[in-house]
């Protein structure tokens, strides 16, 4: 009894321990599947907020662009921020993305071979991890993404193919209670507006169908804040909103079944998966029907009618695109820069277009925006007159297509006239000019001017502006003879080195010389007439503090140093001033580089105290090459600008002579008591250009405008070579 006892005990043992096995394997998890992707598929473009993917290789290619560091721009590619983050290489690799909150700016950085890009701001973000699923996280084997493909039109039927092919698990648990009776059905809900970031939701319950009212399906349209559909579709979704809501307020719990295709039969309800899902999004012809008739627009859709006889207008408005990030511009080309375009009759209406195709494709190769270059554009025919500013436009998309709208003014080809313009109407700070930017105009010339361009020129040049010329078609031999000004290009441009002209053989070879232009323009560096006589010297002051001159004279003399000091562009990069006094010995007031603003150096010269003592003139100067000039910048002109009231008890000749042959010119000015050799000495040659006598220092004042010119003439007469 005993052991038939013992026996079954064992049976039922051994019976259990087989149940459990079989149990487990029942229950062992399955293998998950990862879809694969190309390199580029952005994350925005797949609705699910967090999913494993796998990447190709060979995804390390600048095309693939990727915008932020660590935490990416939706707008990105996926591969290339695993790439750039680390976590896979060009070989590729699966990868973990979570969707998150959008951000206020992405740093762009070089990473793993990638250079990630700057964006100021984007609606959605998302992070990249290794590639292995998160303990409780069911992860989806297909993707959902934002937008639905339309299948072609076969034997007369219209139907729609997802890019999913299997129902898609959530991120949540899901519960499922299995009753198998012929009679059931999964009741799933329905979701009226799909966010695309939301998570999607599969729970399944099952009940008993009673008899079901088939509801006729509604159209849905996309989450407007997350989809950018456009305003007008907006009441629409509220309308199915408040359908559906009213639907569920009364408990009515509706099953529906149904093909993953239409049925010739449209009365009959289409299957749901209780799947957050995103409907092609239609553009009608005949947009003045109410909103509900929108709506419900499926409904009207027959057997045998394709998407366009159904109301639609085309196929790319099936699948709107997200808006492309607008480039902040090129930094390492921040100019601001004028076109002068020719209008004349004499140009024809095609090459004309052919001009303005030109101008569209230099602005793409500028990439133009607030960080970069800026561009306006003049045309000039009889009189010139501006299209637009710096400012109108920001960005190379808008600038291209405000270029196409441009229509030919007609006339002559003033192109001087136009310079002028240029030089007085379009370079200012209520036009857009950012100051710190070069100014440069591009003239665009179809064969010769009508007017001489020389003088206009040469006032552009002197206020700082580089001036380009595009010539097409020059004259021949024959032609010459009707040119008003012979060598109008050399008279005209910066410098006459062939960098600021180039000469189209013909208009339909134009746009070979696009990229040419452009790397000119944004070489910054050489950029000559971006150097003005205002913004390019180092001025250093000698000033006389013997007894002689006393406290009163004193301080007329230090704001006759003002005076001058406040018509420089003064800054660290541009002019900049020091000052020394001296009487039997020598005091530096300030160098160079101790104040970099204008208000600071006219501050600072006020505090200048009177010293009071002898005139050693000779060894000021020599103070003032050691202690000054010598700590100036290679590209400075070196200017010294001498005040003394009497004659030196030393020798003035040798010490200024080597002061000039180190590079220093030398301006003297001279009160009352002062020696006229010794001035002379002093200055650089020529004397007359660079001496100067008042009897009294109350008339030093007079001398300023003078001293300016001359300064302003001898910067601009350097050769243009």
């Amino acid at each position: 009894m005993k052991v038939s006892v013992i026996a079954v005990i064992l049976a039922l043992c051994l019976t259990c321990a087989s149940a459990a096995k079989e149990a487990t394997k029942k229950t062992k998890k399955p293998k998950l599947y990862v879809p694969q992707i190309d390199c580029d598929v952005k994350a925005g473009k797949i609705i699910n907020p967090e999913f494993i993917v796998k990447c190709p290789p060979g995804c390390q290619d600048v095309k693939y662009r990727v915008y932020g560091t660590d935490i990416y721009a939706s707008f990105s590619s996926m591969c290339g921020a695993a790439i750039h983050s680390g976590i896979i290489d060009n070989s590729g690799g699966k990868i973990l993305v979570q969707k998150v909150a959008g951000h206020s700016g992405y740093k762009g950085s070089f990473s793993n071979g990638i250079r990630s890009l700057s964006l100021p701001r984007w609606r959605e973000s998302f992070i990249v991890s290794e590639g292995k699923p998160r303990k409780g996280v069911i992860y989806p084997p297909t993707l959902e993404y934002s937008s639905s493909k339309s299948s072609t039109v076969k034997s007369g039927e219209t139907f729609h193919k997802d890019y999913r092919t299997t129902p898609i698990p959530s991120l949540t648990t899901q519960v499922t209670t299995t009753t198998p009776a012929p009679t059931t059905a999964a009741t799933e809900p329905i979701n009226v507006t799909p966010k695309p970031t939301a998570p999607l939701m599969t729970t399944r319950t099952t009940t008993t169908t009673a008899a079901v009212k088939p509801r006729p399906p509604v159209h849905r349209v996309r989450d407007i804040g997350s989809s950018g559909v456009h305003p007008a579709y907006s009441s629409v979704a509220a309308a199915a909103s408040r359908q559906i809501q009213a639907a569920q307020g009364r408990g009515q719990n509706q099953a529906l079944r149904g093909t993953s295709t239409y049925a010739s039969n449209r009365n009959v309800p289409r299957a749901t998966t209780g799947l957050q899902r995103q409907e092609p999004v239609a553009a009608f012809r005949k947009p003045a029907e109410p909103p509900l008739n929108l709506a419900l627009e499926t409904d009207l859709w027959k057997p045998g009618l394709s998407l366009f006889e159904a109301g639609f207008s085309s196929k790319e408005e099936l699948n709107p695109k997200p808006l492309e990030p607008v480039s902040q511009g090129n930094p390492n080309c921040k100019v601001d820069l004028s076109f002068l375009i020719d209008g004349s009759w004499s140009i024809g209406k095609r090459r004309f277009q052919i001009q303005k195709q030109f101008l569209s494709d230099v602005s793409q190769a500028l990439d133009i925006g607030i960080a970069g270059p800026l561009m306006g554009i003049i045309q000039y025919g009889d009189d010139p007159s501006t299209e637009f500013n710096l400012k109108t436009y920001a960005n190379s998309r808008d600038l291209r297509n405000a270029i196409e709208k441009i229509s030919q003014k007609g006339g002559l080809s003033n192109v001087g006239r136009a310079l002028s313009f240029v030089n007085k109407n379009f370079f200012l700070d209520a036009n857009g000019n950012r100051g710190g930017a070069p100014n440069v105009a591009i003239v665009m010339v179809d064969g010769w001017p009508t007017d001489k361009v020389e003088e206009a020129s040469r006032l552009a040049r002197e206020s700082g502006i580089n001036i380009f010329f595009v010539t097409i078609e020059a004259a021949d031999e024959n032609e010459k003879q009707n040119v008003i000004e012979p060598n109008f290009v050399d008279k005209a441009v910066c410098r006459t080195n062939g960098f600021y002209s180039i000469n189209v053989p013909s208009w339909f070879s134009l746009h070979k010389v696009v990229q040419l232009l452009v790397k000119r323009v944004c070489d910054t560096d050489r950029l000559a007439c971006s150097k003005t006589c205002l913004n390019s010297a180092d001025i250093g002051f000698v000033i006389d503090g013997s007894s002689s001159v006393g406290t009163g004279n004193f301080r007329t003399l230090l704001q006759f140093v003002a005076n001058i000091s406040k018509e420089f562009e003064i800054s660290d990069t541009d002019t900049r001033i020091g000052a020394v006094q001296y009487t039997y010995e020598q005091r530096l007031e300030f160098g160079f580089d101790k104040y970099s603003t204008k208000q600071d150096v006219l501050n600072a010269i006020k505090r200048i105290n009177y010293w009071s003592g002898g005139t050693s003139t000779g060894e000021a100067i020599n103070y003032a090459s050691e202690h000054l000039f010598s700590k100036s910048k290679p590209n400075k002109r070196k200017i010294m600008i001498l005040i003394t009231d009497g004659r030196s008890y030393d020798d003035v000749q040798v010490p200024a002579m080597t002061a000039h042959q180190n590079g220093v010119i030398a301006y003297s000015i001279g009160i009352a008591w002062a020696a006229q050799d010794e001035l002379e000495a002093i200055a650089t040659d020529p004397d007359k250009e660079h001496s100067f006598f008042v009897d009294e220092f109350d008339n030093l004042y007079k001398f300023v405008p003078k001293i300016i010119q001359n300064i302003c003439t001898e910067f601009n007469s350097q050769p243009r070579n």
